[in-house]
């Protein structure tokens, strides 16, 4: 297979340590995400896996043997490994329990530490040679995530995120607990873990310090002990990791629905922006020599990696370009301003000539109907990058607006936990201030506006068709949160935790507030149209508090649909996801009439893999 299979990346491919020619990525196969090999040299791929439910976890090794998580209907399963020109597969941790994928990392040694999240719960970090039995050398009652291993094999980093808060246990091969950070006295914060130092010798450790007005980066060594670098201060979330052969930071900048880089010197304590197109970085990482490779992307352009040094990186091919006109929308509000990215069908034609300037309304601007995509989280962020429901939307003659409502990432920590006046309502204030402006502007029509969300932004969708039924016009729910107290009941024991710091305690201790953000309360309300989507496996957001809420529509006579998907929450295959975007746009089309499209009516594959927006 030459250079021109069909591939659309969400991440980088994975490098070999020893053979930078070497690479792994996962890619579309019919419809699911499977596991790849690519020479650079020679432009050739290899498909690793096929599997009916599709593959997503993989990695690469030194001596450049192929790593890949085998998972069951649940998520649950094992790593492998293969040569890399093919061979016998084998266990790579044989007799370790199945469990959830929490990392891995091999040294070239052959070392391997990996975390798994078992079926009881919690969070196990095994030890051990490639191939060979590992050993449990620590165990943990939360959720962990591995952060990182010396090259030396010497010392493992185990990420924890507990109650809202972030630290770093780090442990040796025997399980003793060499650092658990933040050590006490330490500045207050999360820490978040980026990986120690690939130099030998250095045993460094790289950590974001989360601090209540923005992020610094910091280190930790077993002989200096934690260090916060206070001068190398960002604004808005970031991520870092190390530069292969110095001791530099590439650190990636989420700041309003962009990516920027910056190469920081924590030596000579200097920093400089590393020039990048506009648009989102979905993924980046330095190589040797100062070189980058990147994987960038704009709502008008599917996602395209980069090379500064020349080496061939697997690319897609023909991509379609989203067509329409793409801008963005600050909305004054008392809380701050509200930035949306707004996209534009060929059929709007307005005399602005960008979204920051007013129509006239007597001008015979034509103002078309508008679909608000709600994104999921609230801690996530809707970038300037391609989206293939963006896509299908404009093609098919409606204004989409992505806002990144209070809660969202991108915009600092403050923008971020601003979630006063009840869990869900801030979020559909801003909405609906959005909304208005849209209309101000003549950018959208008044009468014709729709809501469209996955997860936590399908329980924003349904929280706004009951709160502000006079607004909206249509909705589609994928996968909502419906009804707070039976989600409560039977979601993840970490989602309940993360209700009972929302909420303030239960359901029992507090019913009120619980019922104030709860769909359920407000579904007589809906005047709307509804699509709700619900998958039958989900176990974050349950199929039977989406019935509960199905129930009360019918009751009130409130016209709905509703489609099951025999998946899990995050189990989304390819498939799956053009069958539930044909059933959405019927949906719209049907209550939400929009000009006729201007492309053909088969709506594009979603780049990334079989993986939806959430």
């Amino acid at each position: 297979m030459g250079d021109a299979f069909k591939v659309y990346l969400s991440a980088l491919p994975h490098v070999c340590p020893h053979d930078a020619r070497r690479m792994v990525l996962t890619a579309d196969a019919d419809g699911r995400c499977e596991v790849f090999t690519w020479d650079a040299v020679t432009r050739r791929t290899r498909q690793v896996t096929d599997r009916p439910e599709g593959t997503v976890h993989c990695a690469v090794d030194a001596d450049a043997y192929v790593w890949w998580f085998e998972e069951d209907a649940d998520g649950r399963g094992h790593w492998w490994f293969q040569p890399f020109d093919g061979g016998c597969r084998l266990p790579g941790l044989p007799g370790a329990p199945a469990g959830l994928p929490r990392g891995l990392a091999v040294t070239a040694d052959g070392t391997v530490a990996a975390a798994l999240a078992p079926r009881r719960g919690g969070t196990q970090l095994l030890w051990g040679l490639r191939g060979r039995v590992p050993r449990e050398v620590l165990g943990i009652a939360g959720e962990g995530r591995l952060g990182g291993v010396t090259p030396e094999g010497d010392l493992v980093a185990l990420a924890i995120v507990s109650d809202g808060g972030a630290s770093v246990t780090v442990v040796d091969p025997t399980g003793h607990v060499v650092a658990e950070l933040p050590e006490p006295g330490s500045p207050a914060g999360r820490f978040w873990c980026r990986g120690f130092s690939p130099r030998p010798g250095r045993s460094e450790l790289l950590l974001v310090h989360e601090l209540a007005d923005g992020y610094r980066l910091a280190t930790w060594t077993p002989h200096r002990g934690l260090v916060t670098h206070s001068w190398c201060g960002f604004d808005t979330e970031i991520t870092a990791t190390w530069y292969p052969d110095t001791e530099d930071v590439l650190v990636r900048q989420e700041r309003h629905g962009r990516s920027l880089l910056h190469r920081v010197s924590l030596h000579s304590r200097t920093r400089r922006v590393v020039p990048t197109p506009p648009g989102t970085l979905l993924d980046a990482a330095p190589r040797t020599a100062g070189a980058l490779h990147y994987l960038w992307t704009d709502t008008a352009h599917p996602p395209v990696p980069h090379a500064t040094d020349g080496v061939a990186l697997p690319t897609p091919g023909l991509l379609p370009r989203v067509p329409g006109r793409h801008t963005e929308l600050w909305t004054p509000t008392p809380h701050g301003p509200v930035h949306t990215l707004l996209s534009l069908p060929q059929s709007a034609r307005h005399r602005a000539a960008d979204a920051s300037a007013e129509t006239d309304a007597g001008s015979g601007a034509v103002a078309p109907p508008a679909v608000f995509l709600v994104h999921g989280g609230p801690a996530d962020h809707d970038r300037d990058a391609y989206d293939a429901t963006v896509h299908s939307l404009v093609a098919s003659g409606y204004a989409v607006a992505r806002v990144n409502y209070r809660g969202s990432t991108g915009y600092g920590p403050r923008w971020r936990r601003a979630l006063a006046a009840g869990v869900g309502h801030p979020q559909v204030d801003d909405l609906a201030a959005v909304r208005a402006d849209l209309v101000r502007r003549g950018l959208a029509d008044d009468r014709a506006m729709a809501l469209w969300g996955v997860s936590w932004g399908a329980y924003l969708v349904l929280l706004a068709l009951g709160t502000r039924p006079a607004l909206w016009q249509a909705g589609v729910a994928v996968k909502p949160v419906a009804d707070w107290v039976t989600a409560h009941r039977l979601t993840t024991p970490a989602l309940r935790a993360l209700d009972v710091r929302w909420f303030g305690g239960t359901p029992q201790q507090v019913p009120d507030r619980y019922a104030r953000s709860s769909p359920l309360t407000f579904a007589p309300q809906v005047t709307a149209p509804l699509l709700v989507v619900g998958a039958d496996k989900d176990v974050k957001c349950p199929p039977e508090q989406i019935r509960s809420y199905l129930d009360a529509l019918s009751a009130a006579g409130v016209a709905h649909e509703q489609m099951w998907l025999d998946t899990g929450h995050d189990g989304y295959d390819g498939a799956a996801h053009v069958a539930v975007l044909r059933r959405s746009l019927i949906f719209l089309r049907a209550h939400l009439p929009a000009p006729a499209p201007r492309a053909p009516s088969r709506p594009p594959a979603q780049p990334g893999g079989p993986r939806p927006r959430c």
